[in-house]
């Protein structure tokens, strides 16, 4: 009886996961299958297989979106953003899970308030104060932004990492003559590093797609992150929806790669941070 009801239970668990996987990857395939597509036979159907193959429609958005810029901005504007959230947030998170923060509720409803808080309260005294100091339109300034926005969330983070490591591993370090900062780099980074690599694609992921804070700070064209120039490609009175569908491929793309390759590393992370601080 109990092996029928476990038979039962694992064809209802696979059973389950398969529908959540078709409901997952149909809009994937709706954009593939509609990339390949005349706008006309979107329109008609865009649930067809395409009668007719435009594989045009891909160049034309890499040319039209000036993809070969836009893209190399977005990359710059998440990788810079990486670096810094990584960094500051990893010394903060550290602090707080190591020593005795007297404070540390107001800390929490402090980094609990700025990850709620919504950016456009912000974002007139940050354009006005940016202005004034000459950074509109520099990418490495909206990194800034990026990194005050996304912290509060990789110090909370990441502070649960170290606090599941053991205090044992620091003592022996310093006991054999290890400063606080050779502790930190060479004996808890490493320990925690499936976390900051959660941090790192999570953190990437957001700075990639962030569209209302790239298009109000970036507003040249060589400035401008991919995301805003897909954004441009929709006109005003016509929209060639093969080309858009091509445009929106190619910007998933890479972040679907990336997922692919890193996604052990994610999910072992993910798992690691679950611990209660």
């Amino acid at each position: 009886m109990r092996l029928i009801e476990s038979r039962a239970t694992l064809y209802l668990t696979y059973t389950a996961l398969v529908i959540l996987l078709v409901i997952t990857l149909f809009p994937i395939a709706l954009l593939v299958i509609n990339s390949l597509k005349p706008a006309a036979e979107i329109v008609q159907n865009p649930l067809a297989w395409p009668n007719v193959y435009r594989w045009d429609n891909f160049t034309r958005a890499w040319q039209d979106a000036r993809f070969g810029r836009t893209m190399l901005n977005s990359a710059l504007l998440s990788v810079s953003t990486i670096v810094l959230v990584c960094t500051t947030g990893s010394l903060t998170a550290y602090v707080l899970a190591r020593r005795k923060v007297k404070s540390w509720k107001i800390v929490t409803f402090y980094l609990l308030g700025t990850t709620t808080a919504p950016i456009q309260l912000f974002l007139f005294p940050l354009y006005f104060g940016f202005a004034k100091l000459g950074l509109i339109n520099n990418v490495f300034a909206v990194s800034l932004i990026y990194t005050a926005l996304y912290s509060p969330f990789a110090v909370m983070l990441l502070r649960t990492y170290f606090l599941a490591v053991p205090r044992e591993l620091e003592e022996a370090a310093l006991i054999d003559g290890a400063s606080n900062w050779q502790v930190f780099t060479r004996v808890m980074l490493p320990i925690v590093s499936p976390g900051i690599l959660t941090v790192a694609l999570i953190i990437g992921l957001y700075s990639w797609n962030e569209f209302l804070i790239a298009t109000t700070f970036l507003q040249k064209a060589d400035n401008m992150t991919a995301i805003v120039s897909f954004f441009l490609l929709s006109g005003q009175y016509t929209t060639d929806w093969g080309e858009i569908m091509a445009a929106a491929l190619i910007i998933v793309l890479p972040i679907v790669i990336l997922f692919i390759l890193l996604q052990r590393r994610f999910i072992e992370g993910m798992a690691g941070g679950s611990v209660k601080g």
